[in-house]
């Protein structure tokens, strides 16, 4: 897990334990990257089965 992949990590977890899911403009001020870096780092998330998106629910899962 690379460092901005671990901080988003975090950034969502923390904020979904509050049942609040960040927005972008969160993370892009957060974090201090752009969107296409975000969107990417959370694929990989994604895709490593560190985290997913509950659609009915609309909350993220660890």
């Amino acid at each position: 897990m690379t460092d901005l992949e671990r901080k988003i990590y975090r950034i969502i977890y923390n904020m979904s334990r509050f049942r609040k899911s960040p927005s972008m403009d969160d993370l892009k001020r957060k974090t201090g990257k752009d969107e296409q870096s975000i969107r990417k780092a959370v694929k990989n998330l994604i895709s490593r089965k560190e985290m997913t998106w509950d659609k009915e629910k609309k909350e993220w899962r660890f």
